[in-house]
């Protein structure tokens, strides 16, 4: 280490350009690690709010909840410790009294029984107490200045809804959801609110007190249960925007590594001379192994920090309208696996120094 740091000082300019490739390479994996868990989770975070074992859909819809439509008197066919219904619908709003075309904002409308556990927790307002009436994200007000007593009228129809209490995370498909009472999300998907015992719904959510899906059962064929983790996965798009993003993220920790590894390599190659003259004097290969790891440790362990402090800072100052967030532990697992590639691509150094023959060096 005294070897390694002592000679970092010495040729300050030639490692602070290392560093700085470093740090580029891993600020834009932080980032992209940001966006990508940022956008997956504006995917699903109503879902997540359900804390729910499964999901009841129609075996036709394949997974699709917009697909799905079923009565609500089949619930009766579903044995299950708690059981919520569901009716999901997108939609276009803008405020009542706008008239412009850049105040359309897309939702997502969730249809929910005030007696069961799909309602939301309010943060700000009140609950929905009546039809016409709906608890919006929160990001309705930090993207686009709703504001609780706003009216927003529905694309394509003369409804009229009112917001009447804000919530945290309940966004779907990437758009913020509006949640509502069961007859008005009817009016909204079928232009008239359903009269009929069975009034249609899209799902049904059910919990089980263990947790377990298998002590669900159905006893309707016309009915399949999905786990909320499978249901998730058929989200559209949601499996091929994290096999992209995870790929991608992937693909940049190794190419840092071999980047490092070469600038390693090619340092040690330019040291040979240095090195030889070493060895002749008695000092181990394997202390000036140790040497060329502790150094690459200290580059990249400061390239990464530097890079994730720039991250954290950078998010700090970005519009909410990015589907940027941070997770702990990915930065964790992405810093640990950055510095451990670079070690392994400065071993490629070691077998260098190795080779070295103090007679041939010194020439």
């Amino acid at each position: 280490m005294f070897l390694a740091w002592n000679e970092i000082k010495y040729s300050k300019t030639r490692f602070a350009l290392i560093i700085g490739v470093i740090i580029l390479v891993s600020y834009l994996v932080y980032f992209l690690t940001g966006l990508a868990y940022g956008l997956a989770q504006d995917n699903r975070t109503a879902v997540d709010k359900w804390d729910a074992t499964g999901i009841v859909l129609t075996d036709e819809s394949n997974g699709n909840i917009n697909m799905s439509m079923v009565g609500n008197n089949l619930s009766e066919s579903i044995e299950a410790d708690d059981i919520a219904m569901l009716g999901t619908a997108p939609n276009v709003v803008r405020l009542k009294e706008s008239n412009s075309e850049d105040d359309k904002i897309s939702v997502n409308f969730f249809g929910v029984h005030p007696d069961e556990f799909l309602v939301p927790e309010v943060t700000e307002g009140n609950e929905v107490t009546e039809d016409y009436q709906v608890v919006a994200d929160f990001s309705m007000n930090e993207e686009f200045g709703i504001e609780i007593g706003d009216e927003l009228n529905l694309a394509g129809t003369d409804l009229t809804v009112e917001v009447v209490g804000f919530t945290e995370n309940a966004k779907f498909s990437v758009a913020p959801v509006l949640y509502t009472t069961i007859p008005t999300y009817q009016e909204i998907r079928f232009e008239e609110q359903d009269q009929s015992p069975e009034g249609r719904i899209s799902a049904f959510v059910v919990r089980d007190d263990e947790d377990k899906l298998g002590n669900i059962t159905l006893d309707d064929d016309a009915l399949r249960l999905y786990s909320i983790d499978e249901y998730i996965q058929e989200l559209p798009g949601y499996m091929a925007q994290v096999l992209t993003f995870g790929l991608m993220i992937g693909f940049l920790i190794v190419i840092a590594a071999v980047v490092i590894g070469i600038f390693m390599y090619v340092l040690t190659v330019q040291k040979t001379s240095l090195f030889g003259v070493m060895k002749a004097q008695g000092i181990s290969t394997g202390y000036i192994a140790k040497s060329v790891l502790a150094q690459t440790l200290i580059l990249a362990a400061v390239g990464v920090g530097i890079g994730l402090a720039l991250t954290v800072l950078t998010a700090a100052f970005l519009p909410s309208t990015v589907p940027y967030e941070g997770n702990i532990y990915f930065m964790i697992i992405i810093s640990v696996l950055m510095i451990l590639f670079a070690l392994l691509g400065a071993f490629f150094s070691v077998r260098t120094v190795a080779k070295i023959d103090p007679l041939e060096a010194i020439g």
